[in-house]
């Protein structure tokens, strides 16, 4: 699951929102129509989606509804629309909060800092000895603060929520970098590699993430 998913036909203005998010730890993924917004939310999900309203085809409005239908994932739109009415609207569609173009960035980071602090604070997972915050993207490790990747992260938190269960490696691999074309099923093995590390764990002998031959991994 990718933390923030950019909704936004500008792409200089979705890279740019999308590498200050990156450098605040978030995983982001940025699409330019509701249409793809919407498939890749019902095939990854995401923690908060930013949307904009003027888009080509289905625009802001109709993606707010439809996401509505499914779920209660914060919606934060941010648009360049600024009339009374279309505030309304997309606060009665169940928007979170809008914001009008052109916004300031620290104030639009502080906005989703805030909606992650108030949504996902108290989301921690806790598995022998590993503890994930899931608001500020913290972990700890035997006691002591560890500095994992955002895909590391990702990658244990998904595997901690599924603690027992063999999580197959196509699905773990198109679950966290599913979005990410550039990447490669060697990059699943890289960060596992890592990881473990991290956590202490004999390759050879592991403990925690453990390898399942032909399967996946899982933690036990």
């Amino acid at each position: 699951m990718t933390d923030i998913l950019i909704v936004e036909d500008n792409t200089e203005l979705a890279a740019l929102l999308t590498d200050f998010l990156r450098d605040e730890g978030y995983t982001v993924t940025a699409v330019e129509s509701g249409e793809r917004a919407l498939e890749l939310f019902e095939k990854y999900g995401a923690k908060l989606v930013v949307l904009d309203i003027n888009l080509p085809g289905m625009d802001g409005f109709a993606v707010c509804s439809k996401l509505r239908e499914d779920t209660d994932t914060p919606i934060l739109i941010v648009s360049c629309r600024t009339d009374k009415d279309d505030k309304i609207n997309g606060l009665d569609l169940g928007a979170d909060d809008y914001i009008e173009k052109p916004y300031d960035i620290d104030i639009l980071i502080a906005k989703i800092k805030g909606i992650f602090r108030r949504r996902y604070q108290r989301e921690i997972l806790t598995a022998d000895g590993v503890e994930l915050n899931l608001a500020d993207r913290t972990a700890v490790i035997d006691g002591k603060e560890a500095e994992l990747t955002s895909k590391e992260f990702d990658l244990l938190a998904l595997l901690i929520s599924n603690r027992g269960k063999v999580m197959k490696k196509q699905y773990l691999f198109s679950t966290i970098w599913g979005s990410d074309s550039e990447s490669e099923m060697q990059t699943l093995h890289v960060h596992i590699n890592r990881l473990r590390a991290k956590l202490g764990d004999d390759p050879k002998n592991a403990k925690r993430l453990v390898t399942v031959w032909g399967v996946g991994f899982k933690y036990v």
